[in-house]
């Protein structure tokens, strides 16, 4: 049996989270892609799978040997398509992670910019908050605003720096006044994100600084429901500029204390030390590098 295709078979079980899926894309039937399994148990003389009727998981030598298996296979398709000339051509599918407030008009517009200049290239988008092992999932690139979450094995590369303004609904402030300084902003109610500290925030306006520690009757776990409470009238907001600028545009929200500096984080884009960079990351690396910078640009004008 050739191993190689068994270790293609195995990651994509893995990916599929199911033998049938993962047999209808390789173009097998389950039972041999239940026997490719198999034979890869039998060659390193280990489970690396529990299985019953309704769920599979990886075994504790299931994991480490998944982690390899997917590194070996990435470092040979990459090898591969350098010996066949593509090295520069980016292609293929290219997996990415996100947070999920990464779901806006402004970075989906990047997206599809993306796509017309790389068609060749197909995107697998992955928006969630959690930590996840690239190497164990197949994830080409992770796109951070911390790297509190990311192993020390990865190559983490500042992008960008992403503004934060304070945001509120037209009919909020109509109801409760549109605050002028910081002091009265505090008195108000603000819509906070649950999964970071955000209870005291330091704000700064030339050699001025103040700190906001509001109330937040309202908390969600998920930065575009925190938006959607914004929208809806609840409080105010921290808000990422790339999820309220068309916001701000259309008169929807209200930015708030536009003459101080709120909040600055940084995007980080992390991948897999390897030998050499697959040319979808580096294309996609690049691209993001050129769209964030002049998104910087018209933050710092406006």
């Amino acid at each position: 049996m050739d191993t190689l295709f068994s270790l293609r078979v195995f990651r994509e079980v893995i990916r599929c989270g199911s033998f049938t899926r993962a047999a209808d894309k390789l173009g097998i039937s389950t039972a041999m892609a239940s026997k490719h399994v198999s034979h890869l148990e039998k060659q390193v003389c280990a489970k690396l799978l529990q299985r019953n009727s309704r769920s599979l998981h990886l075994t504790e030598a299931g994991e480490q040997y998944h982690r390899c298996c997917v590194q070996a296979l990435e470092t040979l398709d990459t090898a591969a398509e350098r010996a066949a000339g593509g090295a520069d051509t980016p292609q293929g599918r290219l997996k990415i992670t996100m947070p999920m407030w990464f779901a806006n008009p402004v970075f989906s517009g990047w997206l599809a910019e993306y796509r017309r200049r790389h068609p060749q290239v197909s995107l697998d988008l992955i928006l969630d908050n959690r930590k996840a092992d690239l190497i164990a999932e197949g994830i080409d690139l992770a796109l951070r605003v911390s790297t509190d979450d990311l192993p020390p094995s990865l190559i983490v590369r500042p992008l960008s720096d992403i503004r934060f303004y304070l945001a509120a609904a037209p009919d909020y402030l109509a109801a409760h006044g549109t605050p002028a300084t910081p002091q009265q902003a505090a008195r108000l109610d603000f819509v906070l994100p649950s999964y970071v500290d955000m209870d005291s925030v330091r704000i700064t306006r030339g050699g001025d600084s103040f700190t906001l520690a509001p109330a937040a009757p309202v908390r969600a776990d998920n930065t575009l429901m925190v938006r959607q409470m914004v929208l809806a009238g609840c409080g105010i907001g921290y808000l990422p500029e790339w999820t309220v600028r068309r916001d701000f545009e259309s008169g929807r929200l209200v930015r708030i204390l536009s003459d101080w500096h709120i909040l600055t984080a940084t995007l980080y884009a992390a991948y897999a030390d390897r030998a050499f960079l697959s040319a979808k990351v580096r294309s996609f690396i690049d691209f993001l590098c050129e769209k964030t910078g002049a998104a910087a640009q018209t933050a710092k004008a406006a």
